[in-house]
């Protein structure tokens, strides 16, 4: 063979070589970036969950459909008041309020009074499901006192009935709501049960 050939022969074999390394390179750098791709996708979406449980947490919902179904409620609704009332955390407010749904012992006895209950006790409202029954039983019933109107059983919900029943009772609209926190609150409730139909419709039961 001569020098010429055998140089040639070894041209085409280093050029081969070099080749199939650019090509591996190239594929060792495109899985890579669909790696990243991938990791920033799911990176992405738990990000996005993560800042949801934050903004618009939820918690307890399958308590949340039973409660609604039992009181012919919306789901979201509940949600909203829930989040308006605690952030979905048991706590207690400076005037004594407790639980998630912000319930008084006061209005609780009020509550077992009207459902018939009579084993209640004051600590019964740190339970989630039990206050959540009673949340959404009182709301039940402020929605009948004031013959459906939302904003009114919103603001009975939160400044009382007999404030409410002076402000114009099941006429009431927002505008004649003459406490401002209260009117806030019935806006945040409202605002808030339309994120939750957005946002949580399969959790809620509300998705078809």
């Amino acid at each position: 063979m001569s020098p010429a050939r055998s140089m040639a022969r070894g041209g085409r074999s280093r050029a081969s070589v070099t080749r199939s390394r650019r090509r591996r390179w190239l594929w060792i750098g495109a899985a890579a970036l669909l790696g990243i791709g991938v990791a920033v996708g799911i990176s992405r979406i738990d990000f996005e969950r993560a800042l949801r449980e934050i903004t618009l947490p939820l918690r307890h919902d399958d308590v949340i459909r039973q409660q609604a179904a039992d009181k012919h409620l919306d789901p979201a609704l509940i949600a909203a008041v829930i989040y308006a009332e605690s952030r979905f955390r048991d706590q207690e407010s400076q005037a004594g309020a407790l639980g998630l749904m912000q319930i008084t012992p006061q209005t609780a006895d009020v509550i077992a009074h009207l459902s018939g209950g009579t084993q209640f006790v004051t600590g019964d409202l740190s339970d989630p499901e039990i206050n959540i029954r009673y949340g959404s039983f009182y709301l039940r019933y402020l929605l009948d006192r004031y013959d459906g109107n939302e904003v009114a059983a919103l603001a009975a919900y939160n400044a009382g009935t007999g404030n409410v029943d002076r402000w114009g009772g099941a006429a009431l609209d927002l505008d004649s709501i003459r406490f401002t926190e209260t009117r806030a609150y019935v806006e945040e409730v409202l605002d808030k049960r339309q994120e939750y139909r957005d946002n949580y419709a399969a959790d809620l039961g509300l998705a078809h």
